[in-house]
């Protein structure tokens, strides 16, 4: 029984006492009087033994350590959150199991005015002192994270909300258009305009960093990589930046292997320049959402404009943020005849001149 139900019980018991019956005799007003004064007595005694274990629970945890070889959970703090905006989220992250003994404790020890904005590093099942220990003298954290190559927006905001660094609503509602670069174009058929710009790499970020610190740090990171001799290369060869990114995230999400990104480049510039459907099963599984592991006819058939089986020419946009190598493959494609590819489980790419051998290999890989 937690205590706002001791609580509940204590009140309707006194409540129930303090009826008296008029018919009732002398002695049994007495016997109830009797009953209430020991009630009442116990009451006391209950609170003060719960007060007084909270209160020296919290006392005795001053100086509360994390255990690093147990499982740690990043919890974030936002400015002006009180103890039950905490307590819900530090029971939902299985740092703590009861809201109640978490707010009493920090009403008892006026925490609630005590609590640091930040991110902090906690252990599942603390008790509710060491927590608000740590919530009020622990020292919040700089926190890594690695992006990697590949990842679209949506699993960037989800890695960096399961990392404790930013609320994932927070970061998708300032990716859809957020644009501190010319480059970064509008189009009407994306959902996200950072969508190919965030850099995949590893990072630290402060316990402080707002959604939009940590958004403009990735884009600034592309910015730096995309060199000026690379910008050159691409205005020589008429690619928009925007472009050479699309162009890059689909390669970066159809090769497993940094030896096939420059073929798969030449192959998809190619059917560019003759009006050819990329067919990249990659834009297919970003209209999915959801990983397949076999796209069927079906969904080749998907009404989208990210859709390059119904569709001629690029994408509306990047599918996914690719990382130096595949921007680099799609500034400088191999040069061959190749004009198909298809990649088996393993990864392995097998590229082929015509149709009739591209059908043969998918038939000896699939």
């Amino acid at each position: 029984m937690d205590f706002k139900s001791i609580v509940d019980t204590l009140k309707n018991f006194i409540e129930k006492s303090i009826s008296y019956d008029a018919k009732a005799s002398a002695e049994e007003i007495n016997r109830k009087k009797r009953n209430i004064m020991i009630g009442s007595v116990v009451a006391v005694i209950v609170m003060i033994f719960i007060f007084v274990g909270v209160f020296f629970s919290f006392r005795s945890s001053s100086n509360v350590a994390v255990d690093k070889n147990k499982e740690v959970i990043y919890v974030r703090v936002m400015p002006g959150m009180g103890s039950d905006a905490i307590g819900k989220m530090l029971v939902e992250k299985g740092v703590i199991t009861s809201t109640t003994k978490f707010w009493l404790a920090s009403k008892l020890n006026g925490a609630d005015a005590k609590f640091r904005a930040g991110t902090f590093a906690m252990n599942k099942n603390m008790s509710a002192g060491d927590a608000i220990s740590i919530l009020m003298n622990g020292k919040s954290v700089s926190l890594w994270v690695t992006i990697p190559e590949g990842f679209n927006v949506k699993e960037i905001a989800n890695r960096l909300d399961e990392k404790g660094i930013c609320d994932k609503d927070e970061f998708l509602q300032l990716a859809k258009n957020y644009a501190p670069y010319d480059y970064m174009e509008k189009h009407s058929e994306t959902s996200y305009r950072v969508e190919g710009f965030l850099f995949p790499d590893t990072y630290e970020f402060s316990s402080d960093a707002t959604a939009e610190d940590i958004m403009r740090r990735m884009i600034d990171e592309f910015d730096n990589k995309l060199t000026p001799d690379m910008r050159s290369k691409a205005a020589a060869k008429n690619i928009s930046v925007y472009d050479l990114v699309t162009m890059a995230s689909l390669i970066e999400k159809e090769a497993l292997y940094e030896t096939d990104l420059p073929l798969i480049s030449q192959i998809f510039w190619k059917r560019v320049a003759i009006s050819m459907p990329l067919q990249s099963c990659a834009t297919i599984q970003y209209i999915l959402g959801t990983p397949k592991e076999d796209l069927s006819v079906e969904d080749t058939k998907l009404a989208s404009p990210y859709n390059t089986y119904q569709n001629y020419g690029l994408p509306p946009g990047p599918i996914a943020n690719p990382g130096l190598r595949s921007l680099k493959a799609a500034l400088e494609p191999a040069d061959t005849d190749y004009l198909y590819f298809v990649a088996d489980r393993n990864g392995n790419t097998y590229f082929t001149n015509t149709y009739d051998e591209h059908m043969t290999k998918v038939a000896q890989v699939r």
